[in-house]
């Protein structure tokens, strides 16, 4: 049994000696299968809650118990709800349990997981959904990225795109941005400061008296020659080359068709190297053709349901539909590109009866090759507000998982995009469900 952890107001954690550790599925509390349960990995940040109250599991009651007052010592705390933010290629399939005795502003935009601590250290519920081991702190020495930073900016002073990035490693730290300057792997291209959804967890932009956003817009308008200037040594030279227009500090990049058709089609001119990809909310079917014939290898579209009913309410739509995004994959796949979905996972409303139906119908009509199974970064309670109430039965996060995997043998799933060198291979299978 894992033991439920609470935190008293200053942000200290205990665990509780008697009771189980429970997760939510949407609004509900549960308990949290042994198998959903694994040690936190390194990189793992935990959370109190502020103004809440700590859900636990009572065995000798069998029933769900909100804490009120729990002796520490000599004092009685206030047992506020905890949770973690695990690193990439993590899915959580649970919720922290939390209960609100008042109203309380918005938690900022992370994906808050249910934990516990069992034998002598902290658990999550999650999945291991990639292998691939790319995003761990032991790749990441600040101390080598800050002269590659200084070193790149005297090298192209006036490049904006340098600029922008260097606030993404440093300020952000973005791993994909701290590949740039390290030259490997995913390098990212953000380009749009405009965007035509207004979706309610966007990380980059917040209405005022919102929650905080996780990122500043870019404000620029870049050139092709910048963003060639930037990306070629980088398709080039690196290690699995990835360079990526759609970032979490931009908009949709979709709408700047033309700029990004000009650089697509001047990096291919002057090499076949590396992969070009596009991260998109995937709004023109007409774009992503037009991409696709200038040279582009992959894309990744980010939606949170295969239904449309949940998918507007959150991403707010402007001058597109739902039916448009559906079209976007499909024209992706028939022009040859390795086409990815990016599903927002929330338990308790990706994995129903009904969501799961419809991405499955999804796959089937498109014939899309992978699904990223990203974590959603929303207050739970801010998420469930925006969306219509989920009616079906809740499967799991591992069950769709599984299910997945068996109906949709060809199909990859994980967390990260991939270099043309495996696209079509099923890293997946390397990892226990």
């Amino acid at each position: 049994m894992a033991r439920a952890v609470f935190a008293d107001p200053k942000g200290k954690i205990y665990d509780h000696p008697t009771l189980e550790a429970a997760g939510s599925a949407g609004p509900d509390p549960v308990r949290i299968p042994a198998e959903d349960l694994v040690p936190v990995p390194e990189g793992t940040r935990f959370f109190h809650l502020p103004d809440s109250r700590a859900v636990a599991f009572d065995c000798s009651l069998d029933a769900f118990a909100t804490l009120e007052r729990v002796p520490v010592g000599r004092r009685r705390v206030t047992p506020l709800a905890v949770a973690c933010f695990l690193p990439p290629g993590y899915t959580r399939t649970h919720l922290p349990a939390a209960h609100y005795p008042g109203p309380a502003p918005y938690l900022p935009l992370w994906a808050y997981t249910a934990c516990g601590f069992a034998g002598d250290g902290f658990v999550a519920a999650a999945v291991r959904v990639d292998p691939v081991d790319r995003s761990e702190p032991h790749h990441y020495d600040d101390r080598e990225i800050l002269p590659r930073v200084g070193a790149t900016l005297q090298q192209h002073p006036e490049n904006r795109l340098w600029k922008q990035l260097k606030i993404c490693a440093l300020t952000y730290h973005c791993l994909p941005a701290k590949n740039a300057f390290l030259g490997r792997w995913e390098m990212p291209l953000p380009t749009s400061a405009s965007c035509n959804a207004d979706c309610v967890g966007c990380i980059s932009l917040q209405p005022a008296g919102a929650c905080q956003a996780s990122h500043e817009r870019v404000l620029y308008r870049l050139t092709a020659e910048e963003v060639i200037e930037a990306t070629l040594p980088h398709l080039r030279e690196a290690e699995d080359a990835i360079a990526s227009f759609g970032q979490g500090c931009e908009g949709e990049p979709l709408l700047l068709v033309d700029l990004l058709e000009a650089v697509i089609r001047g990096l291919r001119e002057k090499t076949d190297a590396g992969t070009i990809n596009c991260n998109t909310n995937g709004s023109s079917a007409a774009a992503v053709a037009r991409l696709a014939r200038a040279g582009l290898d992959s894309i990744r579209v980010s939606l949170n349901s295969a239904r449309p009913e949940t998918y507007t309410p959150y991403y707010r739509p402007r001058n597109y539909g739902w039916q448009d995004v559906a079209d976007a994959i499909a024209a992706a796949t028939e022009h040859g590109l390795f086409t990815s979905i990016n599903l927002l996972v929330f338990p308790g409303v990706s994995d129903r009866e009904e969501e799961v139906e419809a991405l499955c119908g999804l796959i089937r009509r498109t014939g899309l090759h992978m699904v990223q199974m990203r974590n959603l970064n929303i207050d739970p309670r801010l998420y469930l507000a925006a969306v219509p109430p989920p009616r079906g039965k809740v499967l799991g996060i591992r069950t769709l998982l599984r299910l997945l995997r068996k109906e949709f043998p060809h199909v990859e799933i994980g967390y990260f995009n991939r270099p043309k060198a495996l696209f079509g291979q099923r890293l997946c299978e390397r990892l226990p469900l």
